[in-house]
């Protein structure tokens, strides 16, 4: 194939990529603010900057569009537990995930936002994620957590509970964030408050699993 038809090929990809993203993002934040319900697919055209017709395209449905941006999500929402790893002693992993999830409600707090209303729903669209991937990744890293207790690293805990309490913990404060702020005056955006956040749940949970 000629250098130019690669190139060619290229840019049409990249910008295939751009437009992917953009709806995506636009979706993401409609989808936040007025559920799937209340968006229209044209709202989420105008802001990508695309024409109802050629979102259609790539996403076939507001149902497809909806579960596209729920799986990216997820992707987000599973990476610090993915990076939850044995070979840390258990005292660091678990405070550095603790942070790392502090990270995602600080980073992406609409997108915590709209995964904690398509559980508060039942998550009629996301089932088949959570009982597949989500499932297989936390009995994974509770096995982990189990072996810590079992080698008398850790205080006798159940893992799935230590995992429920560090989501509830950390995203709070995207779920939650009009009343955090009321209440504080303050976001997770303020480097000062998002340091001071994670070293009182740290310090809260690590003392909680702390072998004594």
């Amino acid at each position: 194939m000629a250098q130019a038809a690669v190139k060619k090929i290229g840019k049409r990809s990249l910008a295939v990529s751009a437009k992917k993203e953009a709806i995506l993002t636009a979706a993401l934040n409609t989808f936040s603010q007025y559920g799937i319900h209340g968006t229209r697919l044209e709202q989420v055209a105008e802001q990508a900057g695309v024409s109802k017709t050629n979102l259609l395209y790539y996403y076939p449905s507001k149902e497809a569009l909806y579960v596209a941006v729920m799986r990216n999500i997820l992707d987000i929402w599973l990476a610090p537990l993915r990076a939850f790893r044995e070979e840390f002693t258990p005292l660091v992993a678990i405070g550095e995930y603790i942070r790392l999830k502090l990270e995602v409600s600080r980073d992406h707090p609409e997108a915590s936002r709209l995964f904690c209303l398509e559980m508060l729903q039942g998550a009629p669209l996301l089932m088949a994620e959570l009982t597949g991937d989500l499932k297989s990744l936390v009995a994974e890293k509770s096995a982990i957590i189990s072996g810590w207790v079992t080698e008398g690293k850790l205080a006798p805990i159940d893992p799935n509970h230590l995992i429920f309490m560090i989501w509830a913990a950390t995203q709070h404060y995207a779920d939650f964030s009009t009343q955090v702020e009321a209440v504080t005056g303050k976001t997770l955006r303020d480097e000062a408050f998002f340091q001071q956040t994670v070293e009182n749940v740290q310090r809260m949970i690590i003392e909680g699993v702390r072998l004594r």
